[in-house]
């Protein structure tokens, strides 16, 4: 394997280990974040939907996130009782910051790893977090 081939795999690596860190933010905020970075506007029951997770529970993230300046709520003209959900400048510098760091620990961490061995990890911590009702890592 060439050295970038190797480079584009431990990348690809740091990706898929990504997805099970969190560092700095509560893991619902973060997962909000992470949400609405990767599809922009949304409203909260299509991120408890995308999540698997209660109405509820993401009104109360995403009440969090807004408590901090990270997300903010605009009307939405299909239903008047959901809001749509944005990032603020302040929420995509945060989000932005918090995979940075993950991305620069994992890369530290994951050097000498093998796809793999990676694989094994993701499927143990999905058994893990299907075992205790959260869903899958992948």
């Amino acid at each position: 394997m060439s050295e970038t081939d190797r480079d584009r795999a431990s990348e690809q690596q740091i990706d898929r280990l990504t997805d099970v860190s969190t560092q700095g933010l509560s893991v619902g905020v973060r997962a909000v974040l992470s949400l609405l970075r990767e599809h922009g506007t949304v409203t909260v029951p299509e991120m408890g939907r995308a999540q698997a997770l209660s109405r509820q529970f993401v009104q109360r993230m995403v009440n969090d996130a807004t408590a901090l300046g990270f997300v903010e709520s605009t009307p939405n003209p299909a239903h008047k009782r959901s809001s749509l959900n944005r990032l603020t400048e302040r929420g995509r510098s945060a989000i932005t910051a918090v995979i940075d760091r993950e991305r620069a620990i994992l890369s530290q961490a994951g050097i000498d790893l093998t796809g793999a061995e990676v694989d094994a990890c993701l499927r143990v911590l999905s058994r893990l977090l299907e075992l205790m009702g959260n869903g899958d890592v992948d």
